[in-house]
Protein backbone atom coordinates (compact mmCIF):
# COMPACT_ATOMS: atom_id res chain seq x y z
CA UNK A 1 0.00 0.00 0.00
CA UNK A 2 1.41 3.64 -0.68
CA UNK A 3 1.14 6.34 0.89
CA UNK A 4 -1.40 8.67 0.09
CA UNK A 5 -0.61 12.12 -1.50
CA UNK A 6 -2.90 14.70 -0.63
CA UNK A 7 -3.09 17.80 -3.46
CA UNK A 8 -4.45 21.06 -1.90
CA UNK A 9 -7.00 22.50 -4.68
CA UNK A 10 -6.97 26.19 -5.14
CA UNK A 11 -9.20 27.95 -7.61
CA UNK A 12 -6.15 29.17 -9.46
CA UNK A 13 -5.58 26.05 -10.65
CA UNK A 14 -9.14 26.23 -13.00
CA UNK A 15 -8.56 28.12 -15.78
CA UNK A 16 -10.55 28.33 -19.18
CA UNK A 17 -8.84 25.78 -20.81
CA UNK A 18 -9.36 22.05 -19.68
CA UNK A 19 -5.65 21.14 -18.08
CA UNK A 20 -4.46 17.73 -16.85
CA UNK A 21 -2.40 17.80 -13.51
CA UNK A 22 -2.34 15.06 -11.61
CA UNK A 23 -2.22 11.24 -12.57
CA UNK A 24 -1.88 7.57 -10.63
CA UNK A 25 -2.54 4.80 -13.09
CA UNK A 26 -5.70 4.94 -14.94
CA UNK A 27 -6.62 7.91 -12.78
CA UNK A 28 -6.23 11.15 -14.33
CA UNK A 29 -7.58 14.34 -12.32
CA UNK A 30 -8.15 17.35 -15.03
CA UNK A 31 -8.81 20.27 -13.85
CA UNK A 32 -10.99 23.21 -15.80
CA UNK A 33 -13.91 26.50 -15.35
CA UNK A 34 -16.88 25.89 -16.63
CA UNK A 35 -18.10 29.28 -19.24
CA UNK A 36 -19.94 30.59 -16.24
CA UNK A 37 -17.37 30.46 -14.01
CA UNK A 38 -17.84 27.28 -12.12
CA UNK A 39 -14.56 25.26 -11.40
CA UNK A 40 -14.80 21.73 -12.05
CA UNK A 41 -12.80 18.33 -11.56
CA UNK A 42 -12.61 15.89 -14.17
CA UNK A 43 -11.55 12.66 -13.08
CA UNK A 44 -10.75 9.58 -15.45
CA UNK A 45 -10.76 6.09 -14.04
CA UNK A 46 -10.63 3.37 -17.25
CA UNK A 47 -14.20 2.72 -16.67
CA UNK A 48 -15.59 6.21 -17.69
CA UNK A 49 -15.78 9.54 -15.63
CA UNK A 50 -17.14 12.03 -13.04
CA UNK A 51 -17.05 15.99 -13.19
CA UNK A 52 -16.82 17.04 -9.61
CA UNK A 53 -17.26 20.48 -8.50
CA UNK A 54 -15.05 21.06 -5.70
CA UNK A 55 -16.04 24.55 -4.46
CA UNK A 56 -19.83 24.53 -5.27
CA UNK A 57 -21.49 22.17 -2.89
CA UNK A 58 -18.91 19.41 -4.17
CA UNK A 59 -21.43 17.87 -6.47
CA UNK A 60 -21.17 15.58 -8.46
CA UNK A 61 -22.01 17.26 -11.69
CA UNK A 62 -21.74 14.42 -14.29
CA UNK A 63 -21.24 11.15 -14.76
CA UNK A 64 -20.39 8.76 -17.48
CA UNK A 65 -19.46 4.66 -17.24
CA UNK A 66 -20.20 1.57 -19.16
CA UNK A 67 -20.42 3.85 -22.59
CA UNK A 68 -23.32 5.94 -20.97
CA UNK A 69 -24.50 9.33 -19.61
CA UNK A 70 -25.84 8.56 -15.92
CA UNK A 71 -26.94 11.74 -15.47
CA UNK A 72 -30.10 13.06 -15.08
CA UNK A 73 -31.26 15.26 -18.42
CA UNK A 74 -32.33 18.90 -17.50
CA UNK A 75 -32.63 22.24 -18.74
CA UNK A 76 -28.82 23.02 -17.43
CA UNK A 77 -25.56 23.04 -20.00
CA UNK A 78 -23.54 23.93 -16.90
CA UNK A 79 -23.64 24.58 -13.41
CA UNK A 80 -24.04 28.07 -12.61
CA UNK A 81 -22.83 30.37 -9.48
CA UNK A 82 -25.47 30.20 -7.53
CA UNK A 83 -26.93 28.84 -3.69
CA UNK A 84 -30.35 29.08 -5.51
CA UNK A 85 -31.28 24.99 -5.69
CA UNK A 86 -33.72 25.76 -9.09
CA UNK A 87 -31.13 27.90 -10.88
CA UNK A 88 -28.63 25.25 -11.02
CA UNK A 89 -30.23 21.84 -11.17
CA UNK A 90 -28.90 19.11 -13.49
CA UNK A 91 -26.43 17.42 -11.05
CA UNK A 92 -25.67 13.99 -10.73
CA UNK A 93 -25.58 13.72 -7.12
CA UNK A 94 -25.80 16.55 -4.70
CA UNK A 95 -25.60 16.85 -1.02
CA UNK A 96 -28.90 18.12 0.05
CA UNK A 97 -29.97 19.29 4.06
CA UNK A 98 -28.48 21.37 7.13
CA UNK A 99 -31.19 23.29 9.31
CA UNK A 100 -34.13 22.28 6.97
CA UNK A 101 -34.66 19.44 3.82
CA UNK A 102 -37.23 19.30 1.72
CA UNK A 103 -39.62 21.39 -0.09
CA UNK A 104 -40.97 23.72 2.49
CA UNK A 105 -44.35 23.34 3.61
CA UNK A 106 -47.11 26.35 4.70
CA UNK A 107 -45.16 26.83 7.85
CA UNK A 108 -41.65 27.18 6.82
CA UNK A 109 -39.52 29.39 5.61
CA UNK A 110 -36.27 27.98 4.94
CA UNK A 111 -35.46 27.42 0.90
CA UNK A 112 -35.83 24.38 -0.86
CA UNK A 113 -33.32 21.91 0.49
CA UNK A 114 -31.79 23.71 2.90
CA UNK A 115 -27.83 25.19 2.52
CA UNK A 116 -25.86 21.98 1.71
CA UNK A 117 -26.52 21.90 -1.90
CA UNK A 118 -24.23 24.61 -3.35
CA UNK A 119 -22.64 25.15 -0.09
CA UNK A 120 -19.65 27.43 -0.98
CA UNK A 121 -16.22 25.61 0.52
CA UNK A 122 -13.24 27.31 1.45
CA UNK A 123 -11.13 24.48 1.29
CA UNK A 124 -10.52 21.34 -1.04
CA UNK A 125 -8.90 18.45 -1.39
CA UNK A 126 -7.53 16.05 -4.22
CA UNK A 127 -5.92 12.78 -2.54
CA UNK A 128 -4.36 9.53 -4.50
CA UNK A 129 -4.38 6.53 -2.59
CA UNK A 130 -3.99 2.77 -2.32
CA UNK A 131 -5.82 0.18 -0.37
CA UNK A 132 -7.19 -3.24 -0.65
CA UNK A 133 -10.06 -2.18 -2.92
CA UNK A 134 -6.92 -0.96 -5.66
CA UNK A 135 -6.15 2.59 -6.50
CA UNK A 136 -8.23 5.13 -5.54
CA UNK A 137 -8.80 9.23 -6.22
CA UNK A 138 -10.82 11.06 -3.48
CA UNK A 139 -11.85 14.88 -3.17
CA UNK A 140 -12.81 16.61 0.17
CA UNK A 141 -12.93 19.86 1.79
CA UNK A 142 -14.38 21.90 4.21
CA UNK A 143 -17.47 24.23 3.82
CA UNK A 144 -18.69 26.49 6.96
CA UNK A 145 -22.18 28.13 6.68
CA UNK A 146 -22.53 30.43 9.19
CA UNK A 147 -25.74 32.46 10.57
CA UNK A 148 -25.96 34.96 13.49
CA UNK A 149 -28.32 33.67 16.47
CA UNK A 150 -29.10 30.78 14.47
CA UNK A 151 -26.52 27.97 13.71
CA UNK A 152 -22.96 27.22 12.58
CA UNK A 153 -21.83 24.08 11.06
CA UNK A 154 -18.78 22.34 8.97
CA UNK A 155 -19.47 19.51 6.39
CA UNK A 156 -17.19 17.47 5.21
CA UNK A 157 -17.68 15.33 2.29
CA UNK A 158 -15.60 12.84 0.64
CA UNK A 159 -16.31 11.41 -2.78
CA UNK A 160 -14.30 8.45 -4.03
CA UNK A 161 -13.54 6.43 -7.52
CA UNK A 162 -10.96 3.49 -7.49
CA UNK A 163 -9.27 2.51 -10.85
CA UNK A 164 -10.96 0.85 -13.38
CA UNK A 165 -14.71 0.84 -11.49
CA UNK A 166 -18.01 2.15 -12.03
CA UNK A 167 -18.78 2.93 -8.12
CA UNK A 168 -19.16 6.11 -6.57
CA UNK A 169 -18.13 6.05 -3.01
CA UNK A 170 -19.50 9.08 -0.81
CA UNK A 171 -19.37 10.11 2.80
CA UNK A 172 -20.72 13.52 4.58
CA UNK A 173 -19.70 14.27 7.87
CA UNK A 174 -21.43 17.74 9.78
CA UNK A 175 -19.87 19.27 12.49
CA UNK A 176 -22.16 21.53 14.70
CA UNK A 177 -19.54 24.41 16.08
CA UNK A 178 -22.26 26.14 17.56
CA UNK A 179 -22.49 26.15 21.77
CA UNK A 180 -26.11 24.64 21.36
CA UNK A 181 -27.77 21.68 19.98
CA UNK A 182 -28.48 21.60 16.21
CA UNK A 183 -31.16 20.19 14.58
CA UNK A 184 -30.08 18.93 11.43
CA UNK A 185 -31.42 17.05 8.41
CA UNK A 186 -29.87 15.26 5.15
CA UNK A 187 -30.91 13.94 1.72
CA UNK A 188 -28.32 12.84 -0.84
CA UNK A 189 -30.14 13.41 -3.89
CA UNK A 190 -28.85 11.21 -6.53
CA UNK A 191 -30.50 12.03 -10.13
CA UNK A 192 -30.06 8.99 -12.84
CA UNK A 193 -31.26 8.99 -16.15
CA UNK A 194 -34.49 7.19 -16.37
CA UNK A 195 -34.09 4.19 -19.12
CA UNK A 196 -37.58 3.34 -21.40
CA UNK A 197 -38.41 -0.16 -20.36
CA UNK A 198 -36.22 -0.27 -17.32
CA UNK A 199 -37.73 -1.95 -13.90
CA UNK A 200 -37.29 -0.91 -10.00
CA UNK A 201 -36.13 -3.17 -8.33
CA UNK A 202 -35.40 -2.81 -4.26
CA UNK A 203 -36.39 -4.27 -0.93
CA UNK A 204 -39.69 -2.52 -0.39
CA UNK A 205 -42.97 -3.99 -0.15
CA UNK A 206 -46.01 -2.75 -2.45
CA UNK A 207 -48.08 -1.84 0.27
CA UNK A 208 -48.84 1.81 2.55
CA UNK A 209 -46.96 0.23 5.36
CA UNK A 210 -43.65 0.19 3.69
CA UNK A 211 -44.61 3.00 1.03
CA UNK A 212 -46.03 6.74 1.66
CA UNK A 213 -46.98 8.12 -1.57
CA UNK A 214 -47.25 12.31 -1.72
CA UNK A 215 -50.42 13.69 -3.47
CA UNK A 216 -49.79 15.33 -6.71
CA UNK A 217 -50.91 18.58 -7.40
CA UNK A 218 -52.44 18.42 -10.95
CA UNK A 219 -52.60 21.42 -13.16
CA UNK A 220 -56.27 21.95 -14.16
CA UNK A 221 -55.15 21.23 -17.75
CA UNK A 222 -53.48 18.17 -17.33
CA UNK A 223 -53.82 15.73 -19.56
CA UNK A 224 -55.75 12.09 -19.22
CA UNK A 225 -52.52 10.28 -19.42
CA UNK A 226 -50.98 12.33 -16.44
CA UNK A 227 -53.76 11.96 -14.59
CA UNK A 228 -54.41 8.18 -15.32
CA UNK A 229 -50.46 7.56 -14.32
CA UNK A 230 -51.25 9.08 -11.03
CA UNK A 231 -54.43 7.57 -10.27
CA UNK A 232 -53.04 3.82 -11.03
CA UNK A 233 -49.88 4.78 -8.77
CA UNK A 234 -52.27 5.82 -5.69
CA UNK A 235 -54.34 2.67 -6.06
CA UNK A 236 -51.11 0.66 -6.56
CA UNK A 237 -47.88 1.42 -5.67
CA UNK A 238 -46.00 -1.41 -8.02
CA UNK A 239 -47.14 0.67 -10.88
CA UNK A 240 -44.46 3.31 -11.42
CA UNK A 241 -41.71 0.34 -11.14
CA UNK A 242 -41.91 0.21 -14.73
CA UNK A 243 -40.57 3.29 -16.59
CA UNK A 244 -42.59 3.15 -19.86
CA UNK A 245 -42.03 5.13 -22.88
CA UNK A 246 -44.12 7.82 -23.84
CA UNK A 247 -45.84 8.06 -20.20
CA UNK A 248 -45.02 11.42 -19.01
CA UNK A 249 -44.49 11.71 -15.36
CA UNK A 250 -45.25 15.55 -14.42
CA UNK A 251 -45.52 16.75 -11.80
CA UNK A 252 -43.35 14.67 -10.27
CA UNK A 253 -43.65 11.28 -8.50
CA UNK A 254 -42.57 11.50 -4.84
CA UNK A 255 -42.50 8.29 -2.85
CA UNK A 256 -40.91 8.08 0.89
CA UNK A 257 -40.37 4.39 1.90
CA UNK A 258 -38.92 2.02 4.31
CA UNK A 259 -36.14 -0.08 3.00
CA UNK A 260 -34.97 -4.01 4.53
CA UNK A 261 -31.12 -4.16 4.82
CA UNK A 262 -29.11 -6.88 4.40
CA UNK A 263 -27.07 -9.02 6.55
CA UNK A 264 -24.34 -6.37 6.53
CA UNK A 265 -26.84 -3.96 6.91
CA UNK A 266 -26.89 -2.49 3.62
CA UNK A 267 -29.83 -1.64 1.97
CA UNK A 268 -29.63 -1.85 -2.27
CA UNK A 269 -31.91 -0.89 -4.93
CA UNK A 270 -31.83 -1.39 -8.68
CA UNK A 271 -32.60 0.58 -11.99
CA UNK A 272 -32.64 -2.31 -14.17
CA UNK A 273 -31.83 -2.02 -17.97
CA UNK A 274 -34.07 -3.64 -20.51
CA UNK A 275 -30.88 -5.46 -21.70
CA UNK A 276 -29.69 -6.34 -17.94
CA UNK A 277 -27.53 -3.81 -16.70
CA UNK A 278 -28.41 -0.78 -14.54
CA UNK A 279 -27.76 1.68 -11.92
CA UNK A 280 -27.71 1.13 -8.14
CA UNK A 281 -27.81 2.77 -4.79
CA UNK A 282 -26.83 1.33 -1.64
CA UNK A 283 -26.90 2.87 1.87
CA UNK A 284 -27.59 2.14 5.54
CA UNK A 285 -30.79 2.55 6.99
CA UNK A 286 -29.33 2.92 10.13
CA UNK A 287 -27.59 6.24 9.02
CA UNK A 288 -30.33 7.24 6.76
CA UNK A 289 -33.60 5.11 7.17
CA UNK A 290 -35.66 7.26 5.26
CA UNK A 291 -35.61 5.98 1.25
CA UNK A 292 -37.39 8.34 -0.76
CA UNK A 293 -37.54 8.04 -4.13
CA UNK A 294 -38.43 10.74 -6.93
CA UNK A 295 -39.33 10.87 -10.84
CA UNK A 296 -40.29 13.33 -13.45
CA UNK A 297 -40.15 12.49 -17.28
CA UNK A 298 -40.90 15.81 -19.37
CA UNK A 299 -39.75 17.99 -22.65
CA UNK A 300 -37.44 19.57 -19.90
CA UNK A 301 -36.12 17.52 -17.31
CA UNK A 302 -35.84 13.32 -17.44
CA UNK A 303 -34.65 12.44 -14.05
CA UNK A 304 -35.02 9.38 -11.62
CA UNK A 305 -33.84 9.64 -8.39
CA UNK A 306 -33.73 5.98 -7.58
CA UNK A 307 -33.55 6.23 -4.21
CA UNK A 308 -32.60 9.35 -2.11
CA UNK A 309 -31.67 8.28 1.48
CA UNK A 310 -32.09 10.48 3.87
CA UNK A 311 -32.94 11.63 7.38
CA UNK A 312 -36.46 12.38 6.81
CA UNK A 313 -39.24 13.13 4.58
CA UNK A 314 -38.88 15.38 2.13
CA UNK A 315 -41.85 17.55 3.16
CA UNK A 316 -40.16 20.40 4.67
CA UNK A 317 -38.53 21.67 8.37
CA UNK A 318 -42.16 21.73 9.89
CA UNK A 319 -43.05 18.43 8.90
CA UNK A 320 -39.83 16.68 10.27
CA UNK A 321 -40.60 18.33 13.75
CA UNK A 322 -43.83 17.39 14.10
CA UNK A 323 -42.96 13.86 12.96
CA UNK A 324 -40.20 13.62 15.37
CA UNK A 325 -37.62 13.19 12.15
CA UNK A 326 -34.95 16.19 13.12
CA UNK A 327 -31.32 15.05 13.83
CA UNK A 328 -30.01 16.84 16.73
CA UNK A 329 -26.32 17.27 16.60
CA UNK A 330 -24.55 18.33 20.19
CA UNK A 331 -22.33 21.02 20.46
CA UNK A 332 -18.93 19.81 19.20
CA UNK A 333 -21.19 16.58 18.03
CA UNK A 334 -20.97 15.40 14.43
CA UNK A 335 -23.54 13.47 11.93
CA UNK A 336 -21.90 11.00 9.35
CA UNK A 337 -23.34 9.07 6.75
CA UNK A 338 -22.44 6.99 3.75
CA UNK A 339 -23.74 5.67 0.39
CA UNK A 340 -22.57 4.02 -3.00
CA UNK A 341 -23.88 4.16 -6.18
CA UNK A 342 -23.02 3.99 -10.00
CA UNK A 343 -23.57 1.82 -12.89
CA UNK A 344 -23.82 -2.18 -13.22
CA UNK A 345 -23.09 -4.32 -16.00
CA UNK A 346 -25.47 -7.59 -16.07
CA UNK A 347 -23.17 -9.83 -14.18
CA UNK A 348 -23.23 -7.46 -11.49
CA UNK A 349 -26.81 -6.52 -11.58
CA UNK A 350 -27.86 -10.56 -11.73
CA UNK A 351 -25.92 -10.80 -8.11
CA UNK A 352 -27.05 -6.75 -7.07
CA UNK A 353 -30.92 -8.35 -7.37
CA UNK A 354 -30.17 -11.72 -5.53
CA UNK A 355 -28.65 -9.86 -2.69
CA UNK A 356 -32.33 -7.66 -2.75
CA UNK A 357 -34.17 -10.83 -2.71
CA UNK A 358 -33.12 -12.02 0.38
CA UNK A 359 -33.82 -8.99 2.12
CA UNK A 360 -36.87 -8.87 0.41
CA UNK A 361 -38.38 -11.72 2.14
CA UNK A 362 -38.71 -9.89 5.39
CA UNK A 363 -40.73 -7.24 3.47
CA UNK A 364 -43.33 -9.61 2.52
Amino acid sequence: MSTPIEIELLRTNFGEHERSFARSGALVATAFRYASGVEALRIENGAGHVTLLPFQGQQVWDAQFLGRDLTMRSMFEEPLPTRDYLRTYGAFFIHCGGTAMGNPGPADTHPLHGELPNLPYQEAQLTFGEDGGGRYAELTGSGRDTLAFSHDFVARPRLRLYEGSTVIEATIEVENRASKAMAFLYLAHINFRPVDGAVLIDSVADDRTDIALRQPVLDADASEAVRAYHEAVAADPSEHRRLTAGIAVEPELVLTMQVRADADGWAHALHRHPDGGGDFVSHRPAELPFAVRWLTRSGDQDALGLVLPATAAPDGLAAAREKGQLVMIEPGGRFRASMRFGAVDQTAARALEARIAIARQGAE
